[in-house]
C-alpha cells in the first residue's frame, strides 16, 4: 500500500474537523484560510478538497468555491435508508457466518457499551463510539468487507448530524440498553427475523432524534 500523501492527510484533518463539527455544515471553505489553518500549501489543500468531494464531505462548485457540504433532513433520511439496506445484508450473514471469535467481539462491544447506561452530557462522545462499535461488530462476521466499508463510510456521514445535534440546546442522546442487549442476545441465539427488527428499530430511533435536534436549530 503506498505511503499517504500530504493531501491524504490534509484530506483526513479536514475531514475529522467536519466530523467534529469544527468546520460547520455550509461554511465556505477558503484555501487563503485554510492554508494558514493547517500549515500548508495551497496544491495539497486543492487535492484535499477535491478528494473531500468525492465523499461527499465537502461540495464543490468551479468557479464559485468549496463549502462544507449541508446537510437536511432529506439527506438524513437518505443515509438512514442506505444504512437499513445494508444492515439487514449483513446482519444476515453475520448470523449465518459469525464464529466464536465474533460473538466474543459483540459480546465485549456489548459489556463496553452497557457502562455508559448512566451517561452524563460529557460522555456523549464516548456513547456514540461505543454505540457505533457495538452495531458493527454485530456486522463484523459478515465476511463482506466492501459492504462492510460501504456502511462504515455511510455511517461516518452520520456523525455530521451527530456533532450537530450535541451542539443544539436541549439536545440530549439516549441509551436504550435493554433494546441494545435484546438486540444482542437475538444475534447470538440466531434468531434472524427478532435481531435484524431490532437492529431496523434502533436505526430509526436514532434517525429521529437526530431530526429532532435538526428542529431545534
Amino acid at each position: 500500500m503506498p505511503s499517504p500523501t500530504l493531501a491524504d492527510k490534509i484530506a483526513k484533518i479536514i475531514r475529522t474537523d467536519i466530523l467534529a463539527g469544527e468546520l460547520k455544515p455550509g461554511q465556505k471553505l477558503v484555501v487563503a484560510d485554510l492554508k494558514e489553518r493547517y500549515c500548508v500549501g495551497a496544491s495539497p489543500i486543492r487535492e484535499a478538497l477535491v478528494q473531500l468531494s468525492w465523499s461527499r464531505y465537502v461540495t464543490l462548485e468551479p468557479q464559485k468555491g468549496c463549502w462544507v457540504a449541508p446537510i437536511c433532513k432529506n439527506d438524513l433520511s437518505d443515509l438512514f435508508d442506505t444504512l437499513s439496506v445494508l444492515s439487514r445484508i449483513l446482519l444476515v450473514k453475520s448470523i449465518q457466518h459469525g464464529d466464536e471469535s465474533w460473538e466474543l467481539e459483540v459480546l465485549t462491544a456489548f459489556h463496553r457499551l452497557s457502562r455508559l447506561q448512566n451517561h452524563s452530557d460529557e460522555d456523549w462522545h464516548s456513547l456514540e463510539d461505543r454505540r457505533q462499535v457495538f452495531h458493527h461488530s454485530l456486522l463484523d462476521g459478515a465476511g463482506a468487507q466492501r459492504l462492510c466499508e460501504f456502511f462504515n463510510q455511510t455511517f461516518n456521514q452520520v456523525k455530521r448530524y451527530q456533532s450537530y445535534a450535541m451542539h443544539q440546546r436541549h439536545f440530549t442522546p439516549r441509551l436504550d440498553i435493554d433494546t441494545h442487549e435484546r438486540l444482542m442476545k437475538s444475534a447470538l441465539a440466531k434468531d434472524t427475523e427478532q435481531a435484524t427488527a431490532l437492529f431496523e428499530q434502533q436505526l430509526t430511533d436514532h434517525k429521529q432524534q437526530l431530526e429532532r435536534a435538526l428542529d431545534l436549530a
